[in-house]
């Protein structure tokens, strides 16, 4: 692993909850959070340990993906003058500047597991992604604790039979044709089968858009309601909140009780 770099960043950014958050969706043998250090495999690459310190987080791999995945690149500043006046969001927002969804530093990975976690909890979202691993992922010349293999490629899980998978029929070949179209560097959009707007939004949100809006997720609709709007409003409400309704969404969740708890819900 390649020395350690140290990055740093703003004290807001709560990089505590962000790191719970990923730890409830570590997938066994691709990552694990462990005495409050995150650590994960990358696709063709070394190990990522990220040790979150006060103002700073102590980096051993590869630099530009934990920047993605703790999307240091955000600017809380600029978020907080946007959300931080909204009527509804400001007291989160001025509460917790910071709060921001976790990015992800593989797009196609990250495309896999939102189909895997598509009418599920976040639990056996993470059991099948860790079947899979142990089956299709690469193992790990170095192993580090827990963190085993890489996530199975796109080629390989191509290759499955749909009929064969541990998920409904119609899931399991939407996977295998994701996993085709990826594979072939095609775009994930709704010509998929079982891709629709919330997986294309959601893709975009992990992936570092802080635009992207989830208008019919249970958890958005949940924090809605919990700060007293009318969830059928969603839609209207975040054009306020643009360009950075990518942070409304941490907020609502956040107001939701913790989230996402939307359907699909174990991405």
């Amino acid at each position: 692993m390649p020395r350690v770099a140290r990055l740093l960043h703003h004290p807001a950014l709560g990089t505590d909850e962000l790191v719970a958050f990923l730890a409830r969706r570590a997938v066994p043998g691709v990552e694990e959070v462990r005495d409050g250090v995150y650590r994960r495999s990358l696709p063709g690459g070394d190990l990522l340990e990220l040790r979150p310190g006060t103002g700073c987080v102590d980096v051993a791999g590869d630099e530009a993906a934990a920047r993605a995945v703790l999307r240091l690149d955000a600017d809380p500043e600029a978020v907080e003058r946007v959300l931080g006046a909204d009527p509804l969001l400001g007291p989160l927002v001025r509460a917790a500047p910071g709060r921001r969804v976790p990015g992800h530093p593989d797009r196609a990975e990250l495309a896999v597991r939102a189909l895997l976690g598509q009418q599920v909890s976040v639990a056996a979202a993470r059991t099948l992604a860790g079947r899979l691993t142990a089956a299709l992922g690469e193992p790990l010349a170095a192993p580090r604790g827990g963190v085993t293999h890489r996530f199975p490629a796109p080629a390989a899980l191509a290759r499955l039979d749909p009929e064969a998978l541990p998920m409904p029929h119609a899931r399991g070949r939407a996977l295998v044709a994701l996993a085709a179209a990826l594979a072939a560097g095609e775009p994930v959009d709704e010509r998929l089968p079982g891709i629709g707007p919330w997986t294309v939004a959601y893709i975009a949100l992990r992936s570092g858009d802080d635009d992207a809006f989830l208008p019919t997720d249970v958890g958005v609709r949940h924090g809605l309601a919990a700060l007293g709007a009318d969830p059928r409003q969603a839609a209207e409400l975040a054009a306020r909140w643009a360009p950075y309704r990518g942070f409304a969404v941490a907020h609502l969740w956040h107001a939701a009780g913790g989230g996402p708890r939307g359907a699909p819900r174990g991405r």
